[in-house]
């Protein structure tokens, strides 16, 4: 598969500023390119961004109906009305209950949380959910990272006395539902600052706003940050603005303190010891979190983030580790049935999307399924499997800026129910319209996406020098971080390198060590599945190379190397 290389270009304001920091800040051309690039103008901006302040995290009461949800919480509380935290099964969901229930547990004790069954409820606000809160007693509920869309639900709700608080963050439809509050900053009438927080996200808003009414001191509500971190990194929301605030802190809180779930997690993941980084959020906590609910129950992951008993919690890591076993069985599978499925389609190589479908696939690995289809395939691709009586249902995945939701969208008619986002999404047909939404996603596809959707495209920050890549580079770096979605990890180019003695290609040919020079500078690196270039190397020809630049420990010995993430033959 062919790759886009797009290098970024700065515009003359960025130009100029990205001059006058390196000037100011006495740092390199390439580091005052960084800075520039990331809507930053002057010195103070850099201090400001290198070392962010949760001072500048937005007042909650800005978000529409915030008021609203305080006033019924407080009156909860006061009255002594159980209260239920309902949430998603995914890491958003649970981990936005985990982060309610553990504060609400310090202002109540008549609490209970519920987490709805993938495959016998659904995405989202269930008939059951509503009916349990009612057998259980609880007059309020707190719904996280769902219900912005569950109109219905609500009715019934309001029908037999059970009052409802929505904290979602997913793309609201017409209609807003009639609960008490309905918390989403990407609602059309909400004028808060930030429209990019995860579910678990505005529930902190929430819980923010909580404590200032109540004056609780605001390191009560902090201390819950690391759950905050694993929520904006495992559901992929951009890494600005007050995301990039509360993750930075999230995971200064969970390498200083973690509690005993997250510690049980570290120890099944093998990584003890470790300093924790949003990566190991993604995937070492995040998977094995997710895994509950796909295998099992998403109560379980519930069960293990709120615990403080640590021989518990290290046996209920163990039960999510061997959930994620499960799903990685499932995954191959579906992932390896579903590519024999479009090898035998003699129309899928021109094809502009992927819609596959199989009664026999397990409904919680189909999202993951999806995304492994965008790898080969790369292009707009939904997995779809058996659901209940003639309802089929599954999972979208999208590829570069390409808005899957509004595809979605446009053949609402023939689905049951959808939601989600720009690039991931959830959708459920009747089986005998599956051929038509295929026509119609197709038709609406191919007629909006463009090339340069079409191809995997390296964004690259910078072309620099091999002499530009060194400890005080490296250290900028780890000042930008956390990185993600929206303040990515900077790719850089460096071109016309050759072989310098030892480039070789290890792991029985798969992977390329390297060991390459522009004849002034020589670097180590490693480029995974690239062990096809040595030849060319070693015979003397250059490359250019995209890479990442990281720390390589190694016997005991730290280097700076190149982790290739694409390599150009000269």
């Amino acid at each position: 598969m062919n790759v886009n290389w797009r290098i970024k270009e700065l515009t003359p304001e960025e130009q100029t500023a990205a001059e006058r920091l390196s000037t100011e800040l006495e740092i390199s051309e390439v580091a005052g390119r960084l800075l520039a690039g990331r809507g930053i103008r002057t010195a103070a901006q850099a201090r400001a961004y290198i070392r962010p302040s949760l001072d500048s995290l937005h007042d909650p009461f800005l978000m529409r109906d915030m008021t609203q949800a305080v006033d019924r919480l407080c009156a909860a509380i006061e009255q002594h009305e159980r209260i239920m935290v309902y949430g998603d099964y995914d890491v958003d969901g649970t981990t936005a209950v985990a982060l309610m229930y553990s504060f609400l547990r310090t202002q109540t004790d008549n609490l209970i949380y519920y987490i709805p069954d993938r495959y016998t409820e659904g995405y989202g606000i269930s008939t059951k959910g509503i009916d349990t809160a009612k057998e259980k007693g609880c007059s309020l509920v707190i719904a996280l990272d769902c219900g912005i869309k569950a109109v219905d639900k609500m009715a019934y709700a309001r029908s037999i006395g059970v009052d409802f608080i929505i904290c979602d963050h997913h793309t609201p439809g017409d209609t807003i539902p009639e609960a008490v509050a309905v918390l989403n900053m990407k609602r059309s009438d909400c004028q808060y600052p930030f429209k990019e927080l995860s579910g678990c996200g505005v529930g902190f808003k929430l819980v923010q706003a909580y404590a200032m009414r109540r004056g609780i001191a605001m390191t009560e509500v902090y201390r819950l940050l690391p759950l905050l971190a694993m929520s904006i990194a495992s559901d992929i929301v951009p890494l600005t603005g007050e995301n990039r605030i509360l993750a930075f802190y999230g995971l200064r809180a969970l390498n200083a303190a973690p509690s005993v779930g997250v510690q049980a997690i570290m120890r099944v993941a093998g990584i003890e010891g470790k300093t924790i980084t949003i990566s190991d959020l993604v995937y070492k906590f995040g998977p094995r979190i997710n895994a509950a609910g796909r295998i099992k129950s998403g109560a379980e992951a519930v069960r293990l983030l709120i615990t403080d008993d640590a021989d518990a919690a290290y046996s209920f890591a163990q039960d999510i580790d061997s959930y994620n076993q499960d799903r990685r069985d499932f995954d191959t599978k579906t992932t390896d049935e579903a590519l024999a499925q479009l090898e035998q389609d003699p129309l899928n190589k021109d094809r502009y999307t992927t819609v596959v479908f199989s009664p026999e696939w397990h409904k919680g690995v189909v999202g993951i399924a999806a995304s492994r289809l965008t790898e080969t395939w790369y292009r707009p691709t939904i997995v779809l499997t058996a659901g209940e009586d003639d309802i089929i249902s599954g999972s979208a995945r999208s590829v570069s800026d390409f808005d899957i939701y509004t595809a979605i969208d446009s053949c609402r008619d023939l689905l049951t129910n959808f939601g989600g986002h720009k690039f991931a999404a959830g959708l459920s047909m009747h089986k005998a319209d599956l051929p038509e939404f295929k026509r119609r996603f197709e038709e609406y596809v191919a007629a909006h996406i463009t090339p340069e959707q079409q191809c995997p495209t390296l964004e690259i920050e910078a072309e620099v020098e091999l002499s530009d890549m060194n400890w005080k580079m490296h250290k900028i770096l780890q000042c930008l971080e956390p990185f993600g979605p929206g303040n990515e990890r900077p790719l850089f180019l460096c071109r016309h390198l050759i072989n310098n003695r030892n480039t070789r290609a290890v792991s029985e040919g798969k992977h390329l060590h390297l060991d390459l020079t522009d004849r002034i500078v020589a670097m180590d690196g490693i480029a995974f599945g690239q062990g096809d270039k040595a030849v060319h190397l070693q015979n003397g020809n250059s490359v250019d190379v995209c890479f990442y630049l990281e720390e390589n420990s190694y016997r005991g010995r730290t280097t700076l190397q190149m982790n290739a993430q694409d390599i150009r033959l000269n």
